[in-house]
C-alpha cells in the first residue's frame, strides 16, 4: 500500500484502535498476579522494545534490574512499602529502574559526532543530575509502555525505600533507584476501579 502523503513524503504508520487500546485506553495498574511464568526472553524482549524512547543527548541513563522469585526477591520486598509487598512477592517478575549516575561515561559510544559531550556532563554535576533524573523517568514511562505491547500486565510503584534498595542492589552508589514494576499476567480481581481523568478543557491549551 502507498504510504505516501499528497506532498510526496512517507506517511507515519499509526496503530489501529485495538493498539491503542491495549496501551493506553485499556491498560490498568496490576494489582495481582497470576502464576504463569513469565520468561527471559521475554524480559529480554521488553527492554529491546522500551530501549527506543527518545533521550537528552541521547544519553540512555535508565538501568534495568529484573528480580526473580527467591533470595533476590526477599532482599526486595523488606525494602517494599507494606501496601505493596504481597503483590510484588506474587509477581513472575520484577524491574527494578534506576538512574546511571555515571551515564555520561558512554556518551562518545551514543553520540559519537559530539564526544567532548561526556567532559561538559563531567565537569557540571548538577546539569548531570537533572539530565539524568528526568530522561530516566521518561525512559521508565516507556518500559511500561513496553510491557503491555508484550500482553503482560505491568504494575508500577513509587511505594519504596529506594535508598535501602540501592544500598541492598547497587552498593558502589552508581546507580540510584527511581521505580519498582510488577511484571505477569494478571491475577484474581486484579484492578482496582478505574479512576476519573481530567477532563480536556483542565489540562489542553492552544496558543
Amino acid at each position: 500500500m502507498d504510504t505516501s502523503s499528497a506532498t510526496g513524503h512517507r506517511a507515519l504508520d499509526h496503530l489501529d484502535a485495538e493498539g491503542r487500546r491495549i496501551l493506553f485506553s485499556e491498560a490498568r495498574t496490576a494489582n495481582s498476579f497470576a502464576d504463569t511464568p513469565v520468561s527471559d526472553a521475554e524480559l529480554s524482549d521488553i527492554w529491546e522494545l522500551a530501549k527506543w524512547a527518545p533521550t537528552a543527548a541521547n544519553s540512555q541513563p535508565l538501568r534495568v534490574l529484573y528480580v526473580r522469585p527467591g533470595e533476590g526477591r526477599d532482599r526486595l520486598l523488606k525494602h517494599m512499602a507494606e501496601g505493596n509487598r504481597a503483590k510484588t512477592a506474587a509477581a513472575p517478575a520484577v524491574a527494578v529502574l534506576a538512574v546511571d549516575t555515571q551515564f555520561h561515561e558512554h556518551i562518545p559510544t551514543v553520540l559519537p559526532f559530539r564526544p567532548e559531550l561526556k567532559d561538559v556532563y563531567a565537569a557540571n554535576e548538577a546539569m548531570r543530575t537533572e539530565t539524568g533524573t528526568f530522561n530516566a523517568t521518561l525512559q521508565a514511562g516507556y518500559f511500561i509502555l513496553a510491557v503491555r505491547a508484550h500482553g503482560l500486565a505491568a504494575g508500577p510503584m513509587a511505594g519504596f525505600d529506594a535508598a535501602g534498595v540501592d544500598a541492598e542492589f547497587f552498593p558502589d552508589g552508581r546507580l540510584h533507584s527511581i521505580l519498582v514494576v510488577n511484571i505477569g499476567h494478571p491475577g484474581e480481581n486484579p484492578w482496582f476501579g478505574r479512576l476519573p481523568r481530567l477532563e480536556h478543557g483542565d489540562v489542553v491549551q492552544w496558543a
